[in-house]
This record gives C-alpha cells, sequence and structure tokens, in this order.
C-alpha cells in the first residue's frame, strides 16, 4: 500500500453542521482495510467523539467501492516468512480490526454507514458496526472468504449481531453478494436509496440526530450495548436504572420543560 500524505491522505475528515464525515480515501485499492487504514479510521473516530462540536459521525468511501475488507497483500505469507511469523502478523491485524469496530461501538457518537458500492468481508463488517447504515440501491454486501479457501469468521461477530444466524451462515457458506435491497430486508442495513440521494439522505438522518440531546444519546447508546446480549430478567433491571437516570439529567429536564413550553431545548455540551 502506498503511504499516506497530506496531499492523499488515507481517510478525508470534514465536518458540516456538527457532523463529521470520515471517508475512506483508497478508491484505486478498493478502500482495503488495511493496517494503515484502520488505524486512522481509530485515530478519526477517537478525535470525533472527543470533539464537543461533532453531535454525528458518518463513514463512507470514495470511488466505486465501499470497502473490500482486509488488504489480501497484508494477510498472505512475505517472502520466506515462518507460519508461525505469518500467523503471528495476521493474528496483530484482526485484533487491530477487532479494536476499530469495538471504537465504533463505544463511541460517544452515532455512527451511520453512508454505503455506495460494495462492502466486502471486513468492509461488511465495518458496516455491521455501525449504529445505523444507508446504502446506494445498487451497493452490493458479501463475505467471501469461502471463496479463496477460507471463511469471513470476524466479520461474521459483526454480521451475526445484526441478521438471523441463517441468514449470517448463508452469506458466510456462498461467499454471494446479496443487493442493497436484501440487506434491507434481512436487518444489515436500514435503509436502501437511489444513488443521486444517497449522500442527502444520510445528511439529512445525521443531522436530524445531531439535533438531539448528546448526553441522552452518549448514555443512551452505551446502555444499549450493554443490555441487549443480556438475559431478559438483567436486562430490564439495568434498563430501568439506565432510564431512572436518563430522566432525571439535566437534559432530560430541560427536554420535558421545553416540551411544556413549547419551545425548542437547549442542550447541554457534547
Amino acid at each position: 500500500m502506498e503511504n499516506s500524505s497530506d496531499s492523499n491522505p488515507i481517510v478525508i475528515e470534514s465536518s458540516v453542521n456538527q457532523v463529521r464525515w470520515i471517508t475512506l480515501n483508497r478508491p484505486q485499492h478498493r478502500n482495503p482495510l488495511s493496517t494503515e487504514m484502520i488505524t486512522t479510521l481509530i485515530d478519526a473516530l477517537n478525535r470525533a467523539g472527543d470533539d464537543p462540536s461533532v453531535r454525528a459521525i458518518v463513514i463512507c468511501g470514495s470511488g466505486p467501492i465501499f470497502s473490500a475488507g482486509h488488504d489480501l497483500r497484508e494477510m498472505s505469507k512475505q517472502g520466506d516468512e515462518s507460519l508461525h511469523s505469518t500467523q503471528e502478523r495476521i493474528r496483530s491485524i484482526l485484533t487491530l480490526c477487532a479494536t476499530l469496530m469495538m471504537t465504533i461501538v463505544h463511541s460517544p457518537r452515532a455512527i451511520i454507514a453512508c454505503v455506495q458500492g460494495t462492502a466486502t468481508a471486513a468492509g461488511c463488517q465495518l458496516v455491521s458496526s455501525c449504529d445505523l447504515a444507508i446504502a446506494s440501491r445498487d451497493a452490493s454486501f458479501c463475505t467471501p472468504g469461502v471463496n479463496i479457501g477460507g471463511f469471513c469468521t470476524t466479520p461474521l461477530v459483526g454480521i451475526g449481531r445484526n441478521i438471523s444466524r441463517k441468514h449470517a451462515m448463508a452469506m458466510a457458506l456462498t461467499g454471494d453478494n446479496i443487493s442493497a435491497d436484501e440487506a434491507v430486508r434481512i436487518g444489515l442495513i436500514n435503509e436502501a436509496v437511489d444513488p443521486s440521494e444517497l449522500l442527502n439522505q444520510t445528511r439529512k438522518l445525521a443531522e436530524r440526530i445531531a439535533s438531539k440531546s448528546a448526553q441522552g444519546i452518549r448514555q443512551g447508546k452505551a446502555d444499549f450495548y450493554r443490555q441487549i446480549d443480556m438475559p431478559l430478567e438483567d436486562a430490564f433491571t439495568y434498563a430501568n436504572e439506565a432510564m431512572v437516570q436518563a430522566m432525571t439529567s439535566q437534559d432530560s429536564e430541560e427536554g420535558k420543560a421545553a416540551f411544556f413550553e413549547k419551545r425548542k431545548p437547549q442542550w447541554g455540551d457534547a
């Protein structure tokens, strides 16, 4: 992979109306999740999450492909490298990629995937890890590890928590592409829109979220991901206490007052 430079950054960042847009910018290589790309994305997401002027984040890709997943050149044996060394290097890449996915989940901001083209393997995992996802109707999604003698085990961690086991295994066992409309049907993404409307629809969704209480979203997102894998009774116990805290927060008091006074709420800092 070529190195990033100021004139050709591997990730492009911009902010508009309290939304941070983070764009994968290696279209000539199909925006692979290389070590450099993953590291840069983690840094960009952490900075956006710490920036009080940012209230929502969008991840998108430049060119015709959202992301082709891991860089197969990095995931292959290098020269006379031993099997142990190859396995250790691949293990470190996968660990770093898992950190990226967890950074998305633990970010205090809502994160939206804006998918303009194919999302493959770890690229599909990236989509599944985001809180919301909108795709162009001509986009597609696949987990094709089986086609090269492997299996998309790590992508299934996120994908398998978005969709049913049968649908996840169908993707992994066949390696076939599924359409954006099918991805909506099975729950991998929220919405498929005409290509000409993708950026506009994503922008409107992100700005709508950015207009809400950042404090409420930060805590509510964290509480959702904590309770979702709990046993039902434990989840209710946890959620009840989380709801008590949410409904007595400063932003909640402001929101209730604004509702009764029929005015726009003035939220606290993000």
